[in-house]
């Protein structure tokens, strides 16, 4: 992987949950090819052990474990393991999340004929469970790693936090009100964090992704032929750049956030990566 400027994190043990995601594994492969030991989480076997074996093949330095975010248990059991291969935790990037098919309306707005037709999906349909498992993935997957590997992480000087927020966190998307809004709960937690563990040494930021072809919404932004469908082509009119982004852009904000040497001073923001998408009035 070519960075996009190097830092230096050798002896470091970072945790990635998610790690074996689209976005997930660069962000891996950039901790490694930076020196870092990188401990991948994720209940994606065969796509963690393609990305463990990716990175190491590349000379990194990288383990994957099978894990729920949302079970206290195996993640305190990952904790031991990884400290036992690598050392303590010193940088962890919460990046496991997702959406869910029946916390999702199938029109952008409401119409009297909805309530006729069977196939629509309102918001009155919404299944309590899937928004519930939604906000959990989302929230809990990511106050429940922080809760197992911070505690290793209290009184070093540069440890660091990075929180995988989103767009929707900003401006909430049509069709995905429970997306958005566990979204926007995991950025006001990154500010809180960032308070409660101000004096202590850890430093905690997000990233909030405008928009990328991933696994979770390629079938949303690409139809059959491989084109662009007509919510591509909505979200690309927002966008003033007028493309998708790239995984690799995300990189360089994820080594400026995370090394101490540039950001010492950065602490409880969420930065945007979005191609002007959050600037744009649509006018």
């Amino acid at each position: 992987m070519n960075l996009p400027f190097d830092i230096d994190l050798n002896g470091k043990v970072a945790v990635v949950t998610g790690g074996s995601g689209v976005l997930g594994s660069y962000m891996s492969e950039a901790l490694a090819t930076s020196g870092a030991k990188v401990a991948i989480l994720s209940i994606d076997q065969q796509g963690t052990d393609k990305v463990v074996k990716e990175i190491n093949d590349k000379g990194g330095n990288c383990a994957g474990f099978m894990v729920d975010v949302l079970s206290k248990e195996a993640l305190e059991k990952a904790r031991s393991e990884i400290t036992e291969k690598f050392g303590t935790c010193d940088i962890l990037i919460n990046g496991a999340g997702g959406n869910h098919p029946k916390a999702t309306t199938s029109n952008e707005k409401f119409s009297m004929e909805d309530l006729e037709d069977d196939i629509q999906q309102t918001f009155f349909d919404l299944d309590p469970g899937s928004v519930e498992w939604l906000f959990k993935l989302n929230f809990i997957g990511t106050l429940l790693p922080t809760q197992i590997f911070a505690k290793d992480m209290v009184g070093k000087k540069d440890a660091s936090i990075i929180n995988i927020s989103s767009m929707n966190a900003f401006r909430p998307l049509t069709k995905i009100p429970a997306y958005s809004g566990a979204k926007a709960a995991v950025s006001n937690f990154t500010q809180w964090l960032a308070v409660y563990f101000a004096e202590v040494g850890i430093r905690v930021n997000a990233i909030a992704p405008g928009f990328f072809i991933t696994a979770q919404n390629e079938a949303l932004l690409m139809d059959e032929k491989g084109e662009f469908t007509e919510r591509a082509h909505k979200i690309l009119s927002q966008t003033p750049q007028g493309r998708f982004g790239e995984p690799e852009e995300l990189i360089g904000t994820l080594l400026w956030l995370i090394d101490y040497k540039s950001s010492s001073f950065v602490n409880g923001i969420v930065v945007p990566i979005d191609g002007g998408f959050s600037a744009f009035s649509g006018v």
